[in-house]
């Protein structure tokens, strides 16, 4: 064992840890160590012999200004700073230095070639669309995991939901509650997810799920597996929270929102898969329909996709938000 290092197996309270095992806490803190050390969130129940429950994250914490400078920077993926001035600069006096020139509304970035999501881009398959918004529309998803598996996009170029406008988030809400309800009153309820990795232009999945086929937590309980399995750290994040306050600009992550509000969220640093989503949401848990966890497994004739799309706008049209603008 390296020096500085702390061995788990000879330090620790078996009093905590039976008071942890009692409690069940959402999250566990220690700093008696003086070392940092994270462990993957552990489940406090018996999976298919007890119900389901929330799982738990233990962190250690090291002393603050520690000269071998031990893991500090990652205490952002716990600790979520809702400061919308985070990043700014400050003077040595530790004031926030105000720019003399207002800020001027930012315009979507143009893609750097074809996108084949940009509305106004000639690669779009414009027989997917849906319905289209001010600054947003939706499209059945190409090989979806459903007949009603739909995208919210935004018209102009935008890579994540970290880089939109105000007033696109503010649509892009909009249309996720509209389907919210849409879905409901046909007995479903819907998982959105996003991810930003090798992708150029924000797509965000709303996959709709059978009120029969399983409960919230069993959905949530699927993503928190599968994700442990690969080793990917999913956490769970305040259902109020803003991924903007979460991810920067140009960071790579994923997340999915439940449709209780609940939110999961993975900062991608290397290798992700990419159909992860789909995957977990496809696993026999779930839709059980494994055999669609890739999109490109799923395509059907455009005549087919035409017929989806006429039959998904008149659905939708008693729900339909533009109708009343």
């Amino acid at each position: 064992m390296a020096q500085g290092e702390v061995d788990t197996k000879k330090c620790g309270s078996a009093l905590v840890s039976s008071l942890a095992t009692g409690l069940k806490p959402r999250y566990h803190f220690a700093a008696l160590e003086k070392t940092y050390y994270e462990r993957l969130p552990y489940r406090n129940h018996i999976v298919l012999q007890e119900n389901t429950q929330h799982a738990t994250r233990f962190i250690a914490l090291a002393n603050v200004g520690n000269p071998e400078k031990k893991k500090e920077e990652s205490a952002c993926q716990f600790f979520f700073d809702l400061n919308e001035r985070q990043g700014r600069k400050r003077s040595s006096t530790g004031r926030e230095r105000k720019s003399p020139h207002p800020k001027q509304p930012r315009k979507p970035p143009q893609p750097p070639g074809p996108c084949w999501f940009c509305l106004a881009s000639p690669e779009v398959e414009k027989h997917l669309v849906v319905n289209v918004g001010t600054h947003c529309y939706l499209a059945l998803a190409k090989g979806g995991l459903s007949d009603d598996h739909v995208l919210i996009l935004p018209i102009g170029h935008y890579q994540s939901v970290v880089e939109l406008s105000a007033e696109v988030v503010e649509e892009v809400e909009k249309y996720k509650a509209t389907l919210r309800r849409f879905f409901k009153s046909r007995g479903k309820r819907c998982i959105l997810f996003e991810r930003n990795y090798k992708s150029h232009h924000l797509q965000l999945q709303v996959i709709p799920v059978p009120l029969s086929r399983c409960a919230t937590d069993d959905i949530k309980d699927a993503f928190i597996t599968q994700a442990q399995e690969q080793q990917i750290e999913l956490l769970e994040i305040p259902e109020h929270s803003d991924i903007k306050q979460i991810a920067q600009p140009g960071a790579a992550y994923f997340y999915v929102e439940l449709d209780t509000g609940e939110k999961l969220f993975h900062r991608i640093k290397k290798n992700f898969p990419l159909q992860f989503g789909r995957e977990v949401l496809a696993s026999e848990a779930i839709l059980n329909i494994p055999d669609k966890s890739d999109w490109r497994q799923c395509q059907i004739s455009k005549e087919e996709e035409e017929t989806l799309a006429r039959r998904f706008r008149k659905d939708f049209e008693p729900f339909d938000f533009t109708l009343d603008d």
